[in-house]
């Protein structure tokens, strides 16, 4: 009963920062005539409930796609759908068809902050709270500590409530399959997962662990006895869901194709914006974009992502256990991140769960690439208004997740699982690595705070227009690989102990 008053604490600290943020400033306020992501989703609820599905994905004289076309997969369709009929009770002018394009007010602002609310209280936020309970080792208050760490982390909350999207639906959903994958729910977990890569595709960075451990464990149990029955309900459940999500769509083929064509923007170019990924850092110093093709740009970053994201996914299928599923998911939306093609900013937040999972088996690590995470999106929340909550959330987050988990405590060789690196560094015996890992990362937040300082408040110089910028991107970049680089190392070194994995299916 004490555990669960502390849980409805942690929950309710986590919906006090949510809408305390929610309250600020949001992309494209007051910015005509694209204005940003905020009318996108209120553009997408205007014509999902005005206009019939087929016409949803196409360009037509009541559908401009230039302005915000609809461009994720159906189920996002149906929560905007969803949205717009309880907009349509309140006030029918916030979806009426054209005329209510850049409405803002602050009725409508309240109602859509709201919806990402309740989207949190009915599917993010409970899987988290099983999942701190039921998959995280150590005792209740250790349990709980992990849980408000993981509601408190600032990088989803500024995005979803105050730069404005869904993110934890995608994230929640996949939340829920990795719920029931530790549980021994495998066909749950392949239905949650399946949901979740049909609300947004860039759940596809977690979509190869999914796989890689599901037909693991079928090996496992035996292609020719339980394996291959168990394969067989995953495969039904996964061709079941994608068909009823696609249902509208599969009447007609090019009704199906028009809708790859949208959630797959091939044309758009290999990256967008100064975002902290291996190819826009590499720019800055060769003009990949000038240089290479777009095809060329493609079939590198395809080819950089695969061998990337397989030596972990190969990992997991010869031991599908539940920590290395894990450490496989943050490896493989690492290298999805750093390599693949027309990659956002936003997108690290695809990693950034997989390391939440984290937080209670490598707390330091798992920490400090959060708080660089939220850093990498810092240009972001300054053209939308954010400073003030990227600021008071970082701090609270850092202060309280270091404090609770004793991260700075719990960080010796062992702990930090550096025996790789030890035996790598057999010129320096003497090193202590765990001190070492220590100063870098009190070196780390010192820069990230002169860097976040230097873009509020600096002018850059004329010459150099996107300096800052691109000084966060670089710095995030290298932070990134270097926790890439660690993941794959612990993948691929000997596992925990027995207490750490008793959760193991």
């Amino acid at each position: 009963m004490q555990t669960w008053s502390l849980v409805s604490i942690c929950v309710l600290l986590g919906l006090l920062v949510r809408w305390g943020v929610s309250f600020n400033s949001y992309s494209g306020a007051r910015k005509p005539p694209l204005f940003g992501d905020y009318e996108a989703q209120r553009h997408w609820q205007e014509v999902t409930y005005n206009l019939p599905p087929h016409q949803w994905y196409f360009n037509t004289t009541d559908n401009d796609l230039n302005y915000w076309g609809l461009d994720y997969p159906p189920l996002t369709a149906y929560h905007s759908l969803i949205c717009a009929h309880v907009a349509k009770m309140i006030n029918p002018g916030w979806v009426e068809l054209h005329t209510s394009r850049g409405h803002e007010s602050p009725a409508h602002k309240l109602f859509m902050r709201a919806t990402v609310l309740v989207a949190d209280l009915l599917i993010y936020i409970p899987a988290v709270v099983l999942y701190c309970l039921y998959l995280c080792d150590g005792s209740a208050k250790r349990k709980v500590c992990t849980l408000l760490c993981f509601l408190l982390y600032p990088g989803i909350v500024l995005i979803d409530y105050g730069h404005f999207q869904y993110n934890g639906v995608s994230l929640g959903l996949a939340l829920w399959g990795v719920l029931a994958l530790g549980l021994g729910r495998d066909v749950l977990g392949s239905l949650a997962f399946s949901l979740a890569l049909n609300y947004k595709q860039m759940e596809l960075y977690h979509a190869l662990p999914f796989f890689c451990y599901l037909l693991g464990k079928c090996i496992k149990l035996g292609l020719m006895g339980r394996g291959l029955f168990l394969l067989a309900r995953i495969a039904v459940t996964v061709l079941v869901t994608f068909a009823l999500c696609w249902s509208p769509f599969l009447s007609d083929p090019s009704q199906a194709l028009q809708v790859v064509r949208r959630i797959f923007p091939v044309a758009r170019g290999l990256f967008e914006d100064k975002v902290a990924n291996a190819w826009c850092s590499l720019n800055t110093l060769v003009k990949i974009r000038t240089i290479l093709s777009s095809d060329s740009q493609l079939y590198l970053s395809l080819a950089f992502t695969l061998l990337a994201v397989l030596p972990s996914s190969v990992r997991l299928l010869m031991k599908p256990t539940f920590w290395q599923f894990k450490l496989a998911l943050a490896n493989s939306s690492l290298a999805f991140f750093l390599f693949s093609y027309q990659v956002h900013e936003k997108s690290i937040l695809l990693a950034c769960l997989p390391v939440c999972l984290l937080l209670n088996d490598l707390p330091l690590v798992a920490i400090w690439f959060l708080q660089v995470a939220t850093f990498s999106m810092l240009p972001l929340f300054l053209k939308d208004g954010l400073l003030v909550p990227y600021v008071v959330t970082s701090l609270a987050f850092l202060f309280f997740s270091t404090y609770l988990l004793s991260a700075l405590d719990r960080c010796s060789e062992d702990e930090l699982r550096l025996g790789a690196y030890r035996r790598l560094m057999i010129c320096l015996p003497g090193v202590d690595l765990a001190c070492v890992v220590r100063l870098k990362f009190y070196v780390s937040v010192v820069l990230m705070a002169t860097l976040s300082i230097a873009s509020a408040a600096l002018a850059p110089p004329p010459r150099l227009p996107d300096l800052f910028p691109v000084l966060v991107s670089s710095c995030a970049f290298l932070h990134f690989f270097g926790t890439f680089v660690y993941f794959n190392i612990v993948q691929f070194s000997a596992p925990p102990g027995r207490k750490s994995q008793k959760k193991s299916n």
